[in-house]
């Protein structure tokens, strides 16, 4: 059973903080396992990607050849039925309208002493994109994580996913649909690899993989890891963790929807979350009865009933203000505003990585099409960071150009400030060109 709180019960305060400093990602402390993979990818390159992926994947990459061919690519297009195609398409197309929304404009100006100043913003060459091999491995995260680099105009783009050999897929194939999706998102080059050590080799690049500039994409601990220490060497989009979903409703919402949303949460990991912030006392125990029989049914029900049994909480409130509070406290993932006037919550609350206005707007939608990136800032951090875009594929470029005129207006101020910080030849770089003017 989830927890049951109610904001108005003594202890409220200390359950709710309990909640949210809930620790929810994988408790094993892999960074000196990832340390040593980074380590003998940056020294041996292909030959420790090759030696990990064996282990690991049991993939002999000079057997099974490290690349995804572009025929392979154009073979998992055309073999998806018409429904499906059309329906990447349209995804595809909503998630470029969305982002071509993001891409910055630069500015140049001339101020009133003749000094021009502006901004430029260009692409990175190359970016690197995670997809995973194992329960995680949705085209649509290939859709949401290419398409923004590809309106950025990033010039390479690179895809990792790895293709393990196990009882489910004792051939080591790659998802169809993931090739399908890099092909209509814009993908250059495929390899398959995984793990800490493809991070590595997108980061250091080896004879196989190209060098790139930014890695983006979701992915295990070890992954996630390997994206937290390379970070310096290479941009990343974030380090992510255990997805979540906080619903806020007034009781008027249909239960059934509620549970639904909550197990759409829930049954990516078992380490999930799944919140519901109500003012009905009604409609929290119906919501509770309507995810037990949901449940029932599930194909997915062993992972979404132990995230909901161990991580999900349902909270009472009195009135709709009472969610404002403990919504940007929780900072999450996705916030689900089922109310009469979701606006006006929305233009209250300060922290979460996408917001969903009103009953009709499942969080499911904002998963695959509706446009705005699923990639989102989890575990709080959403009060700080927010959500992949266009600007994570680009660097801002900012120029300068004083002229004679707007040098001779400004630069006796720095050289007066220089002399004041003891550097004497920022002060006489300055100087010269006032005192000789060629």
């Amino acid at each position: 059973m989830p927890q049951r709180l109610d904001a108005r019960a003594p202890g409220f305060a200390a359950q709710f903080a309990a909640l949210v400093d809930a620790k929810r990602d994988d408790a094993a402390d892999v960074s000196s396992t990832v340390a040593a993979i980074i380590a003998g990818v940056k020294a041996r390159g292909d030959a420790a990607v090759a030696e990990l992926t064996a282990k690991f994947d049991r993939v002999v990459l000079d057997e099974a050849g490290w690349e995804i061919c572009a025929a392979q690519m154009d073979a998992a297009l055309a073999g998806l039925s018409p429904d499906l195609r059309a329906a990447l398409d349209l995804a595809a197309a909503r998630i470029r309208s969305f982002h071509e929304r993001q891409k910055p404009q630069g500015n140049d100006a001339v101020d009133d002493v003749g000094v021009r100043t502006g901004v430029r913003w260009s692409p990175v060459d190359a970016a690197g994109l995670y997809v995973p091999g194992g329960r995680a491995a949705y085209p649509s995260s290939v859709l949401m994580n290419a398409i923004p680099a590809v309106v950025a105009g990033v010039r390479d783009l690179i895809m990792v996913t790895p293709t393990p050999r196990n009882a489910a897929n004792p051939d080591g194939q790659i998802n169809p649909l993931v090739l399908a999706a890099a092909r209509v998102a814009g993908v250059s080059r495929v390899f398959r690899i995984g793990g800490a050590q493809a991070i590595a080799a997108l980061a250091f690049g080896t004879a196989h993989v190209p060098k790139v500039d930014v890695i983006t994409g979701p992915g295990n601990a070890f992954v996630a890891e390997a994206k937290r220490q390379l970070y310096g060497v290479v941009g990343i989009d974030m380090v992510a963790g255990p997805s979540e979903v906080v619903i806020v409703s007034d009781g008027k919402s249909n239960p059934e929807w509620i549970a639904a949303d909550l197990l759409a949460q829930a049954e990516h990991d078992p380490v999930a979350q799944s919140i519901l912030i109500t003012t009905s006392a009604a409609e929290a125990d119906a919501v509770e009865q309507a995810v037990a029989r949901q449940l029932e049914t599930l194909p997915t029900a062993a992972v979404a009933g132990a995230s909901w049994r161990d991580h999900g909480a349902i909270i009472l409130i009195a009135e709709l203000a009472d969610a404002l509070p403990l919504l940007d406290a929780l900072a999450p993932e996705h916030a689900e505003l089922m109310v009469d006037d979701p606006d006006w919550l929305f233009a209250r609350m300060r922290h979460a990585g996408s917001v969903f206005l009103g009953r009709h707007t499942p969080e499911a939608a904002g998963d695959y099409l509706a446009g705005p990136n699923h990639v989102l800032p989890t575990g709080r951090r959403a009060r700080f960071a927010s959500g992949l875009s266009v600007t994570d594929f680009m660097k801002r470029t900012t120029f300068l150009d004083c002229g004679p005129r707007g040098l001779a207006a400004i630069g006796p101020a720095g050289a007066a400030i220089a002399d004041v910080e003891g550097l004497a030849a920022h002060a006489a770089s300055i100087r010269l060109r006032l005192e000789t003017g060629t």
